[in-house]
């Protein structure tokens, strides 16, 4: 087998859009580690088959089985990864779930387990595959964040936060990856799939297919992909970016209440955004902010 020239590991790829990205990296001879955990041992790994589909097409593939949250995942997914094609070159981050629920109704143990999935099993992987990473010339990692992260919502905190959390997490591992060469970078995406097909109608459906995701999935996990720290919101043929952004500061001294200043930064609108904390933070002490006026 002549090795190949990139190699990718997606979790979450049994289906939706996970499946949609190990799918559309093989077609461009990516050769992909297909991760979904296998809970019902009764029917066929859906890893397995989307493996089968690849091949198929002609494409390399093999199938992981582990739980994305599992304490050794990360590394039994890289070890795969290097035992079958002898590199790995991309981690598209994709599995976890969503459990809406009221904050009230949600238990710590259930928060935390959603944490565990969303967010510690993504960092185990990125963990277990930032060394190697860093021998390829085009190391790339992508992590599925969500609206809910950038937003928030009604029943989503452990949610949202799990995905907020990531969405800090690439940001600051793209800083510190520049040196080795690795671009990390946050989707947001939008699409039909267990999680939200329920609310779609059936044109909507169509229109949201997960294969309208998947090209952003390939470019930034591929070694042309020239932007690093972003967070990409991806759906139906549509592409944003989102940022993290500042009003400029106004001067709490001359605010006749805590309460106007308050309300006159909320009514600012100006935007800036920064590219770490460190910068925001100079900007800020630099800052002659503005007077507040009754």
């Amino acid at each position: 087998m002549t090795p190949p020239d990139r190699v990718a590991i997606v979790t979450g790829a049994g289906k939706g859009l996970g499946r949609a990205y190990a799918l559309a990296l093989a077609a461009k001879g990516v050769a992909v580690v297909v991760n979904n955990r296998w809970t019902d041992r009764s029917q066929p790994s859906s890893a397995a088959s989307v493996v089968e589909e690849i091949g198929a097409a002609g494409g390399l593939a093999v199938a992981s089985l582990e739980a994305a949250e599992a304490p050794d995942a990360g590394a039994a997914m890289v070890a795969l990864a290097l035992e079958h094609f002898g590199r790995l070159d991309a981690v598209v981050s994709n599995a976890g779930i969503a459990s809406p629920t009221r904050f009230h109704r949600e238990t710590p143990q259930a928060f935390r387990a959603l944490m565990d999935i969303n967010f510690y099993g993504t960092l185990s992987l990125i963990e277990a595959a930032w060394p190697i990473l860093s021998a390829s010339p085009a190391g790339r990692v992508i992590v599925s964040a969500s609206s809910a992260g950038l937003h928030g919502g009604d029943g989503l905190a452990s949610y949202g936060a799990s995905k907020a959390a990531l969405i800090t997490l690439a940001r600051s591992l793209a800083i510190e990856g520049r040196a080795r060469n690795i671009l990390v970078n946050a989707i947001a995406p939008y699409a039909a799939t267990a999680m939200t097909g329920q609310d779609l109608s059936p044109e909507q459906k169509q229109r949201m297919s997960p294969d309208a995701v998947a090209p952003l999935v390939v470019w930034l996990a591929g070694p042309d992909c020239d932007v690093t720290g972003q967070t990409l919101i991806a759906g139906g043929g549509h592409l944003a970016a989102a940022y993290a952004v500042e009003a400029a500061p106004v001067n709490l001294g001359t605010a006749p209440t805590v309460a106007g200043a308050v309300h006159a930064a909320l009514a600012d609108d100006t935007r800036q955004n920064f590219s770490d904390a460190v910068t925001a933070f100079g900007a800020f002490l630099a800052a002659d902010p503005k007077p507040v006026l009754d």
